[in-house]
């Protein structure tokens, strides 16, 4: 048997998820390295041959010889390698890459620094825990909005918009940062936590722990 192409650089963090999720979406064969954050592999000379910013997920594909990193680019790649998770209309797929830049520009920084500020922190900063509350809660309700009259960020179809936000929303909920008060984004949170390769996903290297 050949071995996969697809090799993936990764540790169990909300960017990782993206990407494991991805994978197993698409049923793509694929090689797991776990990169252990906590021990400093991420920072290590082989590591940032991968990503010279030395974060994960890195993703190598020896059919192609592409390396890439940041996980909304990884995305679209496998999305487009694959054929999958990515409409193909117009409409719909642009939804798709709009909401995946929100994620990547609106949602996922925000939430990062929270998760820094509210339980990474030495010492609590009360100005910068306001803020992230109340930017983190601006996106909340955005994507509320979004999902009120919509299963699917993109519409009827799961997309790569859906495993990047997910990855978030994951994370928030094991932090502790409650979202249940938005009853649309809080419903497809379920429908999206309840999809088999969801899952097996977020349990890659390992499960995420409360910080």
């Amino acid at each position: 048997m050949q071995p996969p192409a697809l090799h993936l650089y990764t540790d169990s963090s909300p960017n990782g998820f993206k990407i494991t999720i991805a994978l197993e979406e698409l049923g793509l064969p694929y090689r797991l390295h776990h990169v252990r954050i906590d021990q400093g592999e991420h920072r290590q000379p082989a590591f940032l041959k991968l990503n010279p910013h030395g974060r994960i997920p890195a993703l190598v594909d020896h059919d192609t010889s592409v390396t890439l990193f940041e996980s909304a680019a990884i995305l679209l790649y496998l999305a487009e390698k694959s054929g999958r998770l990515l409409p193909s209309e117009p409409g719909p797929r642009w939804d798709a890459i709009v909401w995946l830049m929100f994620h990547s520009a609106s949602m996922g920084p925000v939430l990062g620094q929270r998760v820094h500020f509210e339980c990474f922190a030495d010492e609590p900063n009360l100005a910068a825990i306001a803020r992230y509350r109340e930017l983190s809660e601006a996106a909340f309700a955005t994507l509320d909005g979004r999902l009120a009259d919509r299963p699917w960020l993109a519409g009827d179809a799961f997309s790569i918009a859906d495993i990047a936000t997910f990855g978030w929303t994951h994370i928030a909920g094991i932090a502790g940062f409650d979202f249940s008060h938005y009853p649309h984004l809080s419903a497809w949170h379920q429908r999206t936590a309840r999809r088999p390769a969801v899952q097996r996903g977020i349990a890659l290297p390992h499960p995420a722990t409360r910080p």
